[in-house]
């Protein structure tokens, strides 16, 4: 179906695009070979880094010509494989178009390209006293074409959303090289269908997006942060719930238990301070411009916790101590990545059911054996579960991924919730979408892949 690269299609690429910009020695293959997916790797033949849209729209132009699989690639911070070159071929690394190029004080928006650093475009703005507020746990290396493709969200989704609810416009070449814009940049456009929308999440394989309209907010003057342990983390989800059905929408909760704290304490090298009978973490914060409303809030949310069997609720004192408490909690999925081979499933419900969600996931591993670490969003009912082989055998773990990731999916479609909240589809996970939808809904996605993409070039072996 598809063909090699051949010294005809180096030259033709040659016509426009210049020789430093194009990679095929064999270090660097092997560094783009991967991402931050468990432990696949896959060499894309050759790779290539454009600086100009006018460059992307020609590589994609000379990839349909000779029938090239192109596989987009934001940072490499992915976890469902959505940047592995599967089928070879190119890989088109977006690094180099990593300029903010405009932020619109009187509109509240930003333009950038796909290579800028989440966290570059959070401190930009912000130094305007405004506000971008999707932070997935890799904000300062993860790239905002990278958090498009996969629609990420972060611990403040809960209050803020994702990011397709920052994204007006989208400057995108198709797969055919032809270049669109997707939307408007207005906060209002009911005016045909919402393209925009369809291509964030689309994980790379409806086009490449060279330019991003992002809408931006004022900058909450004042937070406050909660670090509050249970014994019991059954009772640490339950205790979310309450906290909404209170009047009170934290900026965040983020779910961390014992095992999870424990990964994070090794790898930060630092000591175990968690009492014997903590159990879980719920790590709260709230913000906004008046202090008084944060304490009266944090007030509530202790007095909530503790009737939920908390243990303490502490409150943070100084800005060294919340960063300290959130570096814990964004190292997590990295120490978890270096204490044994493991499988992270980015399970999600409603809040409410996440009790039944944690309880049904130790209720499986228990049946086959394995031990989990699971943390994440509780807000919005993200739980990412990672699913540790330690000792098993090859038997064993292979009945993991054939058996009982299948269960936990299933448990989640039963909770009314699906199979990924944040992290995407990928490689990893398409064999699991029948799970949640039926032929029918397969098909109709694989019908709009093939109007934006009917060569089938653009990121194939994903999703499907």
């Amino acid at each position: 179906m598809f063909s090699k690269i051949t010294p005809a299609f180096i030259q033709e690429l040659k016509l426009e695009i210049p020789e430093k910009l194009l990679f095929i020695d064999q270090e660097s293959l092997l560094n783009y070979s991967h991402d931050y997916t468990e432990d696949l790797n896959f060499l894309p033949e050759i790779v290539i880094k454009p600086i100009t849209v006018e460059q992307v729209q020609w590589i994609v132009k000379c990839c349909a010509k000779f029938k090239i699989p192109i596989t987009p690639r934001g940072a490499g911070t992915g976890l469902s494989g959505g940047a592995l070159p599967i089928l070879g071929g190119v890989l088109l690394s977006m690094e180099g178009m990593n300029k903010i190029l405009q932020i619109d004080e009187d509109n509240l928006q930003a333009i950038v390209e796909p290579g800028v650093i989440n966290e570059a475009l959070q401190i930009a703005v912000q130094e305007k006293n405004l506000f971008y507020p999707p932070d997935p746990a890799s904000k300062g290396s993860c790239s905002l074409g990278g958090n498009i493709a996969e629609n990420a969200g972060g611990p403040k989704a809960v209050k803020y959303g994702v990011t397709s609810h920052y994204v007006l416009n989208l400057e995108m070449v198709l797969p055919n090289g032809e270049i669109i814009w997707t939307g408007a940049n207005t906060l209002k456009n009911a005016t045909g269908y919402n393209i925009t929308q369809l291509v964030v999440g689309s994980e790379g394989t409806l086009g490449i997006v060279t330019k991003i309209v992002l809408k931006l907010i004022p900058l909450p003057q004042k937070n406050m942060l909660l670090w509050v342990p249970f014994p019991n983390a059954v009772d640490a989800c339950k205790a979310v719930t309450a906290i909404f059905k209170a009047g009170i929408t934290p900026s965040c909760i983020e779910f961390m238990e014992r095992d999870a704290l424990l990964c994070a304490f090794d790898f930060l090298a630092k000591p175990n301070t968690l009492d014997e009978s903590t159990n879980a973490v719920l790590l709260i914060e709230v913000d906004g411009n008046y202090e008084e409303q944060l304490l009266r809030d944090c007030e509530v949310i202790g007095e909530i916790t503790l009737a939920h069997h908390a243990q303490d609720a502490l409150l943070a004192d100084a800005y060294e101590q919340k960063e300290q408490w959130w570096r814990i909690r964004r190292c997590i999925g990295e120490a978890v990545k270096h204490s044994s081979i493991y499988k992270e499933e980015d399970t999600v419900v409603s809040r409410a059911y996440l009790p039944q969600l944690l309880e049904g996931v130790k209720k499986i591993g228990s049946d086959y054996r394995f031990r989990s670490v699971c943390y994440g969003h509780a807000g919005d009912g993200n739980l990412h579960v990672n699913i540790l082989r330690d000792e098993l055998t090859e038997e064993a773990w292979k009945r993991v991924e054939t058996e009982a990731i299948p269960e936990i999916f299933t448990l989640c479609k039963a909770l009314g919730g699906t199979i990924s909240g944040e992290h995407g589809i990928g490689y990893v996970q398409k064999k699991y979408m029948n799970i949640l939808f039926s032929e029918m809904d397969l098909n109709l996605m694989r019908q709009i892949k093939n109007v934006f993409d009917p060569l089938s070039i653009m990121n194939p072996s994903k999703i499907f």
